[in-house]
């Protein structure tokens, strides 16, 4: 894989930091700018919402740049937004810089996607796509318990200064590493606007792109809730809360290494075989959540076959989306966030009924994933040559 593919890669561990660390952060937020809790969390949707808004309008703003001062400018933005909420004591401004970094991350992820894609052959983007979420996956391992941990010990505000300050190597590693090449020469060629966003009449780009929101929403509704499993269910300690997301995250990083060795030329075979596997791995974690040593055990397992399918479908977007190489990456970014943004809504609702609700609510919404599959299944998974892959 070429360099500038691992550059990205880190540019996404800091943004990925960024997307899942208020989880343990809100507390704190809520104390020092005098709100509620619940009102502090508005600050996760918010960054939720402007992902899946933010890819295709920022996609389509800059369509006409190159790639590489897309992706510094989104890192630099990234990088400002973190500064001004490392220092504001007012919660309406600190929201708006949450929608200001989802924008930067969105527009980010857009490009950053088909950029990957472009960086290797035609028939290796899943395994350049499996790099680049390997970052984001890292911070799932790395970046959230260690801001976490920052923010515990030096307040809530260090975080945010620490992932402004990994932005930077970041967008040094962008400049010098990603080709400077004229989007005007890489857009010969290339439908106009209008051509690209027909593409989302396409009943397999749609079909696809609902498949990877439904799996994702799955993955980040029991993320999301995964410490009152640990706690209550499991009856463990709160320090047990971080051995768990590590887990997770651990397997997630297994996850879309899998992916990327495998979802370009058997992208049926992940789906045919992870599928069931994961609708049976969230009940079952359900039911052998009193267990410690199962509990670990399955959330390790879930996370690997989550993104291991998620990033497949992802994967899949993108080759689906070919003939709109300008809004490829923002098609799959927002699929990818629609779950993040609706599969927490999905399993809040259910808390009703217990800590271990979202697990429940996962399973239906993997099983409802695989009944709109199984029906099209050799369709969706076709090469972009027509060779139905194996």
């Amino acid at each position: 894989m070429p360099l500038p593919l691992y550059l990205l890669a880190m540019a996404a561990f800091a943004m990925g930091t960024s997307e899942f660390m208020l989880a343990g952060l809100l507390p704190d937020i809520a104390s020092d700018l005098d709100v509620t809790v619940g009102t502090a969390g508005v600050l996760t949707s918010a960054f939720a919402l402007g992902m899946v808004v933010g890819a295709p309008l920022v996609a389509a703003f800059a369509r006409n740049w190159s790639r590489r001062p897309s992706l510094l400018g989104s890192v630099l933005v990234f990088a400002a937004a973190h500064a001004v909420g490392a220092v504001t004591t007012s919660f309406p401004v600190l929201l708006a810089t949450r929608v200001v970094a989802a924008l930067a991350n969105a527009g980010f992820l857009a490009v950053a996607l088909t950029a990957a894609a472009a960086l290797v052959p035609p028939d290796r983007k899943g395994r350049a796509l499996g790099v680049l979420l390997a970052g984001t996956t890292s911070a799932m391992i790395a970046g959230v318990p260690g801001g976490s941990a920052l923010g515990t010990v030096f307040g809530w505000r260090a975080t945010f200064w620490a992932v402004a300050a990994l932005c930077l190597p970041a967008a040094l590693g962008i400049l010098m590493g990603v080709p400077a090449g004229h989007r005007e020469e890489e857009a010969t060629g290339r439908p106009v606007l209008r051509a690209e966003l027909a593409q989302l009449t396409r009943s397999r780009l749609i079909v696809v792109m609902l498949l990877g929101a439904l799996v994702n929403a799955a993955t980040f509704g029991s993320l999301t809730f995964l410490a009152p499993v640990v706690t209550d269910s499991a009856g463990l300690g709160e320090l047990w809360v971080s051995v768990v997301l590590v887990l997770f995250g651990t397997g997630s990083f297994a996850g879309v290494t899998l992916a990327g060795r495998l979802s370009d030329r058997y992208p049926g075979r992940v789906v045919a075989v992870g599928g069931p596997l994961l609708l049976v791995g969230w009940p079952a974690t359900a039911v052998l959540a009193t267990e410690p040593v199962a509990l670990f055990v399955l959330v390790f397992v879930q996370g690997t076959l989550s993104f291991a399918l998620g990033t497949t479908l992802i994967t899949r977007v993108l080759y689906e989306a070919a003939a709109a190489p300008g809004m490829a990456g923002s098609y799959a970014t927002a699929a990818l966030n629609v779950g993040a943004a609706v599969g927490p809504v999905i399993a809040a609702a259910t808390l009703g009924a217990g800590a271990l609700g979202p697990l429940w609510a996962s399973g239906l919404l993997v099983a409802v994933a695989l009944l709109i599959a199984l029906p099209l299944l050799t369709g969706i998974t076709e090469s972009r040559g027509g060779d139905a892959l194996r």
